[in-house]
């Protein structure tokens, strides 16, 4: 009949939901090196505070992969590149 949700699969989805949090959080990382240059902040802790973020935001990146896997991790990867916003746009405008 109606069996509970194993707590295996709770916690799949809790730690899914982790994940994408800290990709999210990674990207919101990566921001800090253009705002950074702005702030009043003596140039050696700027380029320490902007190291630190690029360093940090890159592990984050990768704990976060690991937490949703790899497909999903791939797919966000790709969402961000650059390179790959104009072809995708290009294929929708001939496909319609």
């Amino acid at each position: 009949m109606n069996e509970p949700i194993p707590n295996e699969k709770k916690n799949k989805s809790f730690l899914y939901k982790l994940g994408i949090v800290l990709l999210l959080l990674s990207l919101s990382l990566w921001l800090v090196p253009f705002i950074i240059p702005f702030t009043p902040l003596p140039l050696k802790l700027k380029a320490g505070v902007i190291t630190g973020s690029l360093v940090v935001a890159e592990v984050i990146f990768w704990i976060g992969a690991v937490l949703v896997g790899k497909e999903a991790a791939a797919r966000f990867k790709a969402y961000l590149n650059p390179a790959h916003w104009r072809k995708r746009g290009g294929e929708r405008k001939h496909e319609e």
